[in-house]
């Protein structure tokens, strides 16, 4: 494999901290490396070293000659003119075009497109040229599972090497060879992909447990040794003295972040009624349906997830479930115990001229009451950054303050539209752990199929038609039915609709329910089984262990309570 770009000892310097230092990585045709990290950690920095568009403050990055790099930034740049005067013709592009959704838009200028649209004529455009090193920042925003999977294709194929940071962890499974992490400017690089990454995490949060731990022996037995009283210490090696107060002074690294994201918030209960869709359709004025008779029924604790093409509908979808939109025909009805809070794609009802507290306040509020600095703090909104304006703060940092806005309401029916947008990985788990144990009934729009996968227990597609059915085996059979393992449903037999008919409706309910039940114990296990396994005190393993016993008693009930109903 051929060397094309080497990065030795490399630092880079912020206004207030170094973003990295002493990075060394040399990048060969073949890599494919992931680069994880959270929010500002410097993983941009790290992308934009590699593209040669900024300079470091020490250190040597060395190129091959003649070296093509073809760099997708988050936001990306297209030349002004029509699509297919950025892109060109050829049937490469025309067939890369079909499966991004964007066929249909080679006469729209670039200027007018979504920010979506952007990223997929920008993807397009770079894998139709030659390049010897790609980088990718945050590709599957805005893509669908084909353009996922399509992009995935594209990074198996190139032959020479790929950078990537992304947020999406089965993407970073099925491609990556090497996973670079950085965390407070240090720079880790793991051989394997995600799965690999997350073992090194854990044995190295285990060693430095350990080495704590020796850290606190000693400083307990030479605080003991300086305290013999004035004369036996005045007699003591000043060499010996000092470096016990080194020793004692010394602490633990300090977290990357301030305390852990603290989601946890009141939610008020919820009735038998929660949402009640009979024959609801809708239409943008006299264009065609973009949804079409559908009947649902949502009860308390369900989850469900919203899955389909780029365009499909299912935006207006979500907006007409929270009924923040009408429907054309047909009736929406929410239960009257319902409190609904939406997180929308992009920056959604935030007004960018305001600062964090003052959205925090709201209009009736006074900013930076200490129940709003202990609300902003738990969602990592410290230091300067309550009195930044929100259009001052990062991708990652204004989808946490939706995220907050949207529980302060103490919702108990959550929709979120694509949540995973712009959240770094540590988020994304944090968020996935709170919603396996939030009691409300949840909406989720998204393609990320990990978070998916485990967060919801019901998958509805929406259909170009209009039509929104229930996908037969969930999640898997979706990813596999994409990726071409298993056959699409025929034509005219179509998945089962998304309400039983009446005389199953009694029995499916409870077929749902048992499997909703099945579903949310087996996340519990599996929640409370990693705690144990990562912990090393003693009295968390013992309180977990125990409440691991009591949730597989109750999930060997539940089992068999759906066993009983399936005969």
């Amino acid at each position: 494999m051929a060397i094309l770009i080497d990065l030795q000892n490399v630092s880079v310097e912020g206004a207030e901290r170094t973003i990295l230092k002493g990075l060394s990585l040399t990048i060969s045709s073949g890599d494919r490396l992931g680069v994880v990290g959270i929010n500002g950690a410097g993983k941009s920095t790290l992308l934009k070293l590699i593209a040669g568009t900024l300079t470091p403050d020490g250190g040597q990055i060395r190129r091959a000659k003649t070296l093509h790099v073809g760099y997708l930034e988050q936001i990306p740049d297209l030349p002004q003119g029509s699509v297919r005067h950025a892109l060109g013709s050829g049937w490469e592009i025309d067939a890369a075009l079909d499966r991004l959704g964007m066929f249909d838009a080679v006469d729209l200028a670039t200027d007018e497109l979504s920010g979506g649209q952007r990223k997929r004529v920008a993807l397009a455009r770079l894998f139709s040229r030659a390049h010897d090193v790609v980088i990718l920042d945050e590709p599957t925003n805005h893509l669908d599972l084909n353009a996922i999977s399509w992009l995935e294709n594209q990074i198996t194929n190139f032959r020479g090497a790929v950078v990537l940071v992304s947020h999406d962890r089965f993407l970073l499974d099925q491609v990556t060879t090497r996973m670079v992490e950085i965390d407070r400017g240090t720079t880790y690089v793991h051989a394997g992909g995600y799965a690999r990454l997350l073992e090194a995490q854990a044995e190295r949060e285990a060693q430095s447990q350990q080495a704590e731990q020796v850290r606190r022996n000693l400083a307990r037995t030479e605080l003991a040794w300086l305290r013999r009283g004035v004369k036996a210490r005045s007699t003591k090696p000043q060499a010996r003295i000092d470096a016990a107060h080194r020793l004692l002074s010394t602490r633990a690294a300090a977290a990357a972040r301030d305390g852990s994201l603290d989601f946890m918030v009141a939610t008020p209960r919820l009735g038998n009624t929660v949402i009640k869709a009979h024959q609801v359709s809708y239409a943008y004025r006299e264009s065609t349906l973009v949804v079409r008779d559908v009947s649902l029924e949502l009860g308390p604790g369900d989850r469900v997830g919203i899955v389909g093409s780029n365009g499909a509908g299912k935006s207006t979808f979500v907006n007409l479930l929270a009924q923040r939109m009408a429907p054309t025909s047909g009736t929406l009805k929410h239960g009257p115990t319902v409190v609904a809070a939406h997180f929308e794609q992009g920056d959604g009802d935030l007004d960018l001229d305001l600062t964090v507290q003052e959205l925090v306040a709201g209009p009736q509020g006074i900013p930076g009451s200490l129940a709003d600095v202990a609300l902003m703090k738990r969602f990592w909104f410290t230091g300067a950054l309550p009195k930044s304006k929100a259009r001052e703060l990062s991708g990652g940092e204004r989808r946490r303050l939706q995220l907050l806005l949207a529980l302060a309401q103490r919702p108990n029916v959550l929709f979120l539209d694509e949540p995973t947008n712009d959240l770094d990985l540590e988020t994304i788990r944090l968020l996935e752990d709170f919603l396996s144990q939030w009691p409300g009934t949840l909406v989720v729009v998204s393609h990320d199929r990990t978070f998916l996968s485990r967060t919801t227990d019901r998958l509805l597609e929406v259909h170009p038609d209009g039509a929104i059915k229930d996908i037969p085996g969930g999640i898997d059979a979706w990813i596999a039915r994409a990726a071409g393992l298993a056959p699409s449903p025929a034509p005219g037999g179509g998945p089962a609709p998304a309400v039983p008919t009446p005389s199953n409706v009694s029995r499916g309910r409870l077929l749902r329910d048992a499997e909703k039940d099945m579903t949310r114990l087996e996340r519990r296990r599996a929640t409370l089984s990693d705690k144990i396994a990562t912990s090393s005190d003693y009295l968390e393993q013992a309180k977990w262990g125990a409440e691991l016993e009591k949730v597989l008693k109750d999930l060997a009930v539940a089992e068999e309570h759906w066993l009983t109903l399936a005969d």
